[in-house]
């Protein structure tokens, strides 16, 4: 048990006026998940009480830490200037919340394929371990992830989440919410339901979504057709392309479920722009739900990513990393949210 309080608040004060030990107040307040919600509220709570704050400089003395993390994003091409994929800007949220909740500070940066990021931060202990967020076509990837493990590199990451991971990825179960969509599509009376988005290798988490619609036609009796596929990768003008394509490629067709949220609005202007109404000619359905999906015209149907879920996730599995604990990989579970442009009135 703690000691009686003397002074200037310390962590055995807390630990005294909570009935814990002091590496119990120390677990709580840096929001290890092994100390029970309940106690952690009590503890939090006398914290506040006695405003105690963290001596980060000792605490980082201590555990040769530096209480902090990198977050990386991979460069997207974006309409704008921020060269960041909208649903990993709204999980920059999520990761914010997290890390401060753990007493955490967060260094935030972008990411090449040819530099040398990791170098700057863990190698010259400015970081503990690194977030990534977006990563282009995974085989290149693969090589650098590889390398990292290889040198110790303490890092989480977001996507594809297959057997052979290691505990260091988290992602959506692709294949369940891919399959979310193409039942809902089904349930609409679609049976020609064409996929906007690679489906390779090269970008395994759009391979997932295509495998589930792909299962959800298989167990309805429907054989899923290739000439229905088109590639397309996240951006509003690839998909407005494919869309296109696909228009143009002269095949029946009566529904689009897209990989992304950008392919799918790219696809309700070439859909638009060809006279075909949504979702009267043709349901669309797309993956992500970014902010802009509820404001198309009509709004967007899409499969919800936990993006709350993530940021809890990501930064608990680096913690796991650096404390040198063992995590699984995580698959977090997609929701369909249903609006217009996929249900008739």
């Amino acid at each position: 048990m703690g000691r009686k309080p003397t002074g200037r608040p310390t962590s055995f004060d807390i630990a005294y006026a909570a009935g814990v030990s002091q590496p119990t107040v120390s677990r709580a307040l840096r929001g290890d998940r092994s100390v029970s919600e309940k106690t952690r509220a009590k503890i939090q709570q006398i914290a506040r009480d006695l405003n105690y704050t963290v001596d980060k400089n000792a605490s980082s003395l201590r555990s040769q830490r530096s209480n902090t993390i990198a977050l990386l994003f991979f460069e997207d091409p974006t309409p704008d200037e921020s060269m960041i994929n909208p649903f990993f800007l709204a999980m920059l949220g999520s990761i914010t919340r997290a890390t401060a909740d753990r007493g955490l500070d967060l260094l935030i940066s972008f990411q090449r394929m040819e530099d040398d990021w990791h170098v700057q931060y863990q190698d010259s202990h400015r970081a503990d371990g690194l977030i990534l967020l977006g990563y282009g076509d995974y085989t290149k990837y693969r090589e650098r992830m590889e390398q990292l493990a290889g040198q110790g590199t303490h890092f989480a990451r977001w996507g594809s989440v297959s057997s052979d991971s290691s505990g260091v990825t988290v992602g959506t179960d692709n294949v369940e919410a891919g399959r979310l969509a193409g039942e809902h599509l089904l349930a609409q009376g679609r049976k020609r339901i064409a996929f906007l988005g690679h489906a390779d290798d090269h970008y395994p988490e759009f391979a997932g979504r295509y495998a589930g619609l792909c299962a959800a036609l298989a167990d309805a009796g429907l054989e899923p057709d290739p000439k229905l596929q088109f590639d397309a990768l996240t951006t509003e003008e690839q998909g407005r392309a494919a869309a296109k394509a696909l228009i143009d490629s002269g095949a029946e067709f009566d529904a689009i479920f897209a990989a992304s949220d950008l392919i799918a609005i790219g696809a309700l202007r070439a859909l638009s722009e060809a006279g075909r109404s949504v979702p009267g000619d043709v349901a669309v359905v797309g993956f992500d739900d970014i902010p802009a999906a509820s404001m198309t015209t009509p709004p967007l149907t899409t499969v919800m990513q936990d993006i709350k879920g993530a940021g809890e996730v990501l930064v608990e599995t680096l913690l796991a990393q650096v404390e040198g604990r063992d995590l699984p990989p995580r698959k977090l579970p997609g929701k369909l949210i249903v609006r217009g442009s996929s249900v008739t009135a």
